[in-house]
């Protein structure tokens, strides 16, 4: 249905429980990253991940999430990594006192 002169775009995705962990490749599936570009935002500080070396990491849910509004930060404001890495620990932090608060 559209509105007066606007339109509205269907959104579509799937349900994950917030407990879930994925591997290095299923991150790089979900996100359509390349295993180097996963390495970058670890080192960056974009990703945090659990496990002691790149073959055991395991990412949380909330990597999915990170990982693409610091594509959209580069992508749509030319931010470069640091920059968005930067800004995804100041929205987090945002949240957590928004989350105190309430």
């Amino acid at each position: 249905m559209k509105s007066k002169g606007k339109s509205r775009d269907a959104i579509s995705g799937e349900l994950i429980e917030h407990d879930v962990e994925f591997t290095v490749e299923e991150l790089c599936r979900n996100c359509m990253l390349q295993f180097d570009h996963v390495v970058e935002f670890v080192h960056e500080g974009v990703l945090d991940p659990i496990g002691e070396n790149d073959a055991e990491w395991r990412f949380q849910v909330s990597s999915i999430r990170r990982v693409r509004t610091a594509l959209r930060l580069q992508r749509d404001l030319g931010v470069n990594l640091a920059g968005a890495a930067l800004a995804l620990e100041l929205l987090d932090r945002i949240a957590e006192l928004e989350g105190r608060r309430r």
